[in-house]
């Protein structure tokens, strides 16, 4: 096996894991806006991943220049798609869940209990 064929393969499955973690993601996720985070980073760079590894296990100069095409076609496509589904999500009232806690709501003097007079 060539250098090329395995670092093709190593791509490949490198890819197929981001889908994968996408798909746990679409499950595990609570609501659409952090799913459509999980999608776009699979369909952006999950198929980068896969066509170059299709490409570099078996090279050819047709094969590069679709490459850079496919790269060029999907980083666009799916960065619009995921704006595009969020502002429809956005628009439809699609609701956002709120973290358990959050540090910019509370007082300064509340966030840090250890203040200065106090470790002095």
């Amino acid at each position: 096996m060539s250098t090329l064929a395995l670092v093709g393969n190593i791509l490949a499955v490198l890819g197929s894991l981001v889908f994968a973690t996408a798909a746990l993601g679409l499950v595990r996720f609570p609501d659409t806006y952090t799913r459509l985070s999980a999608v776009g980073t699979a369909g952006g760079l999950g198929i980068i991943l896969i066509i170059t590894g299709v490409v570099l296990y078996d090279p050819s100069p047709t094969g590069f220049i679709l490459l850079l095409l496919i790269i060029g076609l999907q980083l666009s496509t799916s960065s619009i798609g995921s704006i595009a589904i969020g502002r429809s999500a956005y628009l439809t009232g699609s609701p956002l869940v709120r973290p358990h806690f959050n540090e910019l709501d509370q007082e300064p003097s509340e966030a840090s209990p250890n203040t200065e007079s106090e470790n002095g």
